[in-house]
């Protein structure tokens, strides 16, 4: 089938094509004869009951610096002009992505959106795992400084992070021991209003942390994520290392848990985060590895995803 495809994403000149996942849906869309265009969040409008875009159409290659070729911008008119748009930008997730994934709720019934933007908007990475709370490892969302150092004094080594961060930013580990607990507070208080996220420290993550990538509520494949020497934290977007890896018992337990919850709210591409067996997060903004993965595995993710956007087209 011959699409017409627009995606929101970050700036194209930017991406890294040898690991970025938009541009490899891109790629296969075009592949398959689809027609494309990209604009930013900041050019998505709503004006008088329409929802429009200043995009450009664009052609893409797999060879970086040159591989985007722009057209001229215009105007489309996303219930019209587009049959499938691609909510692709980064993080974070404040404000100003929800109010886009709002907007976007307003094409349902005219134009397929993926992933669902009111479901994305409805389910935080790190919320929609305490869903399963016999999957994921012990877990405190708070601010309340009480609850948080009875938390640490019950568990001593444990993980701090924001909860609505990305890419690994703003990962503490608190060793027994460790007096810096009261100076991250102080820190993360002064930056949000938010509640932490206070996790049990997961010895197993020194072998990695593994994305398991699911189609449909389908689990496709799994790489895992190693981390530097020295370092908590395996994100490739901090310096984690990826390497081939297989679904697990565990892995695909998991999948069966959350599988029909995904398909059911139209989050068709996502990343979970499995360390020892254990679910720590469900990312359905942009989730990576699919480059990754056709690499170790041969698995082509990007073929089974626009297998079944065609599907819920048609």
């Amino acid at each position: 089938m011959s699409l017409r495809v627009a995606v929101q994403m970050d700036p194209i000149e930017t991406v890294d094509v040898d690991a970025d996942t938009t541009f490899a849906l891109m790629e296969e869309a075009q592949a398959r004869g689809m027609a494309l265009w990209v604009y930013q969040p900041d050019h998505l409008s709503w004006r008088e009951g329409r929802i429009v875009a200043r995009a450009r159409p664009v052609t893409v290659k797999h060879l970086q610096g040159e591989h985007a070729d722009l057209g001229e911008e215009l105007e489309l008119d996303l219930a019209e002009d587009v049959d499938v748009i691609l909510m692709r930008q980064d993080p974070p997730f404040d404000m100003a992505y929800q109010t886009a994934a709002h907007i976007l709720e307003g094409l349902k019934g005219k134009t397929l959106v993926l992933n669902d933007p009111a479901w994305v908007r409805s389910s935080p990475e790190k919320i929609i795992p305490l869903d399963y709370p016999e999957l994921i490892p012990p877990t405190l969302i708070s601010r309340d400084e009480k609850a948080i150092r009875a938390f640490r004094e019950k568990y001593e080594d444990i993980i701090i992070k924001p909860l609505y961060g990305n890419g690994g930013a703003g990962v503490f580990r608190l060793k027994p021991g460790d007096g810096n607990l009261a100076s991250l507070l102080e820190m993360f208080f002064a930056q949000s209003r938010e509640p932490l996220v206070t996790q049990a420290f997961l010895p197993a993550v020194s072998a990695g942390d593994k994305r398991v990538l699911l189609i449909d509520g389908e689990p496709v494949g799994a790489i895992n994520r190693v981390p530097q020497k020295g370092e908590t934290r395996s994100n490739m977007h901090v310096g984690g290392v990826a390497e081939q890896s297989d679904l697990d018992e565990h892995d695909l337990r998991i999948c069966a848990a959350i599988g029909p919850m995904l398909k059911e709210r139209g989050l068709v591409l996502v990343g979970i985060d499995v360390i020892g067996g254990k679910l720590t997060e469900i990312n359905v903004t942009s989730p990576t590895g699919v480059q990754e993965l056709k690499r170790f595995s041969g698995i082509d993710t990007c073929a089974r995803f626009w297998d079944v956007v065609s599907e819920k087209v048609s």
